[in-house]
C-alpha cells in the first residue's frame, strides 16, 4: 500500500491507526509553502490514550524480556523503510526541505541503517554480568549486575532532521526492551506518522509497544514529562524548552535525556590552510540552511588573518544560492515555516545594530518570493561577545570572530552556554589534538574527521544537554542498572 495514499495520516496507538480527537491540521512544503495534506491532531485525550498502552504492554506482557521478538521487530522495521525509501524520499525532501543529497545520508537512508547497530546490540548485549563472589560484612555473597529497561519512554522530536532523531530513539528506547510514545514536531508529522502505517503494515510490533501521536498543540507533548506512568523522557529540541522538559519530569523524578542547542565554534590555527578551512566552514553551515544543532557557526580565526578569512568564507557562502530541495544539486534549501525565517532574519538585523556587518547575503533572496528562504550570510565585525556569536540562531549564518593564539582560540570556543560540537584545523594533527582535548563539548572533529556514526556516542557539555545518544551509550540511556546479591552456599 502506497505511503499515505489519501495525503492524510493517522496516529498509531495501541496498535491501531487512529484519527485524532481534534480533527487534523495542515503539514506545508517549506519551499513552495503549498498545502502537502493533513495529520491527525491529537488531544491530551489521545495522549493519554497512548501512553495507557505503552504502560500495559510494559507491565502486562513479556516485551521487556523477549529480547528475540525485539530483535526481530527492528530488523522488519529497518527492511520495510528500506522497501519504501523512494517514498520517504519525496516526503522528506517535501515536508522538511531537505536537499535531496542529503537524503542519502543523515536525513535519511543514514538512519534507516543505523537500526541494525540497535538490533545487533540488543543481540549480543551482555544483559547480566558476573560481579564475583565475596564477603562484605563476612557474609558469603554471589553477586549479578543486571541491565534492564527503563520503561515508558516518551519520546519529543525536532523538525530539522525528523529520521535521524526519531528513529535514534525509536531504535534503542525499543531494543533495551522499553515501550515508548513518540511526539514529533508539528511541522513534521508525516515524517514520524509514516512510521505507524509501516510498522502496522509490515512488522510484528505488538499492540502498545510504539505509539505515534501528532498535534498542532506542544502542551500535548508536554504531558509526556508530567505524567507520572511515564518513566523516562528523551528529548531533542531547544534549551529553554529543555529546561521546561527538565522541570515537569522533576515532579516524578523521571529519568531524562535532553539533546539540546549548540552553538558550536570552528577553530583555525594559524598554521592551518586558510582557504580550505574556511571553504569547509562556510559550506557546513549552509547545508539544510543551517538548521542543524551541531552546525559550527562560529568561524575563529587568526587576527592577522581575518580578512582573508571573512573574504574566503564570504567568496563559498555566497556562492551557494539557497534552492530547489528536489534537485540534485542543492545544498541550501529553505528554513521550515515562516515564523523560523523570521527568527532568523530578525538576528540578521541585530548583527547590523551590534556594529557588524555582511560579507554576503543579510535577507530573504530578492527572487524567490514563495517559500520559507534566507541567504546564506557571512558576519563580520563582531566579537564573541555579540548576541549572533552567542545564541543559536538556527539558521545558513556564520559570524567570523578573531582569536590570538591557540589559547584564545580555546578560550572563545569555551566561552559559550553552549557545549555540543567543534572543529579544529591546524597543519600538525598533534598541536589539533591538543587544542580539541580542551575544548568544552561533546565531539570533534580535527582536520576534516567525521564523527556522526551509529556506534558513536552524540551528545554535549553545559547547556547542550544531558546524556547520550547513539552509540553503546546512547543505548544504555534506556536502561536500568540492578545488583542481584544472594547468599552464597
Amino acid at each position: 500500500m502506497p505511503l499515505l495514499a489519501d495525503r492524510q495520516s493517522q496516529l498509531l496507538i495501541d496498535g491501531k491507526l487512529v484519527a485524532g480527537r481534534k480533527g487534523v491540521f495542515d503539514t506545508v512544503n517549506p519551499a513552495t509553502e503549498e498545502v502537502l495534506g493533513v495529520a491527525a491532531d491529537a488531544t491530551a485525550e489521545d495522549m493519554g490514550d497512548a501512553i495507557e498502552a505503552a504502560r500495559r504492554a510494559f507491565d502486562d506482557t513479556d516485551w521487556s524480556t523477549d529480547t528475540e521478538l525485539r530483535v526481530r521487530c527492528i530488523r522488519q522495521l529497518r527492511d520495510a523503510l528500506r522497501e519504501h525509501v523512494e517514498e520517504l524520499r519525496d516526503l522528506t525532501i517535501a515536508e522538511v526541505g531537505a536537499p535531496r543529497m542529503l537524503t542519502s545520508g543523515a536525513q535519511l537512508e543514514g538512519p534507516i541503517d543505523d537500526l541494525a547497530f540497535s538490533a545487533d546490540t540488543a543481540e549480543n548485549y551482555p544483559w547480566r554480568t558476573d560481579l564475583g563472589h565475596a564477603t562484605p560484612q563476612g557474609i558469603p555473597t554471589d553477586r549479578v549486575i543486571a541491565r534492564e529497561a527503563v520503561g515508558v519512554v516518551g519520546a519529543i522530536t525536532p523538525w530539522n532532521f525528523p529520521h535521524q532523531i526519531n528513529l535514534a530513539k525509536v531504535g534503542p528506547a525499543l531494543a533495551a526492551g522499553n515501550t515508548l510514545v513518540l511526539k514529533p514536531a508539528p511541522d513534521t508529522p508525516w515524517a514520524a506518522a509514516v512510521l505507524g502505517q509501516i510498522i502496522t503494515e509490515h512488522t510484528d510490533f505488538p499492540p502498545g509497544v510504539i505509539n505515534i501521536v501528532t498535534s498542532s498543540d506542544h502542551s500535548v507533548g508536554a504531558l509526556l514529562s508530567k505524567d507520572p506512568r511515564v518513566d523516562m523522557v528523551s528529548f531533542t529540541g531547544s534549551t529553554a524548552t529543555g529546561r521546561a522538559v527538565m522541570t515537569d519530569a522533576a515532579l516524578t523524578i523521571k529519568k531524562v535525556f535532553l539533546e539540546l542547542g549548540g552553538k558550536s565554534a570552528f577553530l583555525v590555527l594559524d598554521d592551518a590552510d586558510l582557504t580550505g578551512a574556511c571553504s569547509m566552514a562556510a559550506f557546513t553551515v549552509a547545508m539544510h540552511a543551517g538548521q542543524g544543532c551541531a552546525i559550527t557557526t562560529r568561524l575563529v580565526v587568526p587576527r592577522a588573518r581575518y580578512d582573508e578569512a571573512v573574504e574566503i568564507a564570504a567568496g563559498t557562502l555566497g556562492s551557494i544560492k539557497p534552492g530547489d530541495p528536489t534537485s540534485k544539486r542543492t545544498v541550501c534549501g529553505p528554513v521550515i515555516s515562516a515564523r523560523q525565517r523570521d527568527r532568523v532574519q530578525s538576528y540578521l538585523d541585530l548583527a547590523i545594530k551590534e556594529g557588524g556587518r555582511f560579507a554576503c547575503g543579510g535577507g530573504r533572496p530578492a527572487d524567490m518570493d514563495k517559500g520559507f528562504w534566507i541567504e546564506p550570510t557571512v558576519i563580520a565585525g563582531l566579537d564573541n561577545n555579540a548576541r549572533v556569536a552567542r545564541e543559536e540562531i538556527f539558521g545558513p549564518v556564520l559570524t567570523v570572530i578573531a582569536h590570538d593564539g591557540d589559547d584564545d582560540a580555546v578560550r572563545i570556543a569555551n566561552d559559550s552556554p553552549y557545549g555540543l560540537s567543534g572543529t579544529v584545523f591546524s597543519g600538525d594533527d598533534a598541536r589539533a589534538q591538543a587544542v580539541a582535548s580542551r575544548m568544552r563539548v561533546g565531539t570533534v572533529n580535527v582536520n576534516g574527521g567525521i564523527w556522526y556514526s551509529a556506534d558513536a556516542p552524540f551528545g554535549g557539555y553545559k547547556q547542550s544537554g544531558v546524556g547520550r545518544e547513539m552509540g553503546l551509550a546512547g543505548f544504555e540511556e534506556y536502561t536500568e542498572i540492578k545488583l542481584i546479591a544472594t547468599l552464597a552456599g
